[in-house]
């Protein structure tokens, strides 16, 4: 199991990006967290198998319908149960 953290610029708040983030990471078996951050952006945390988190990772790159993402940095970071998916 694993753990990435990813910040995902664009037109990424206001347009049910976190919600469908959390919908996309749930079919795909994983818990975290996707939160708004105050410039703009939105942080990501996806754990669980490498498989499913490289798969979310390529949907952060397109979003829900109104998004327009333009660019998502990734990072691995220490793994952590998390309790779900919050989209705090």
């Amino acid at each position: 199991m694993i753990c990435v953290r990813c910040v995902v610029a664009g037109r990424v708040q206001g347009v049910w990006y976190r919600a469908a983030t959390r919908q996309q990471a749930l079919a795909l078996g994983l818990c975290g967290h996707a939160v708004n951050l105050p410039d703009g952006r939105v942080e990501v945390i996806a754990c669980g198998a490498p498989q499913a988190v490289a798969t979310l990772q390529e949907w952060l790159w397109r979003g829900p319908e109104l998004a327009r993402v333009s660019d998502v940095v990734c990072e691995p970071v220490e793994y952590r149960a998390y309790a779900g998916f919050d989209t705090g």
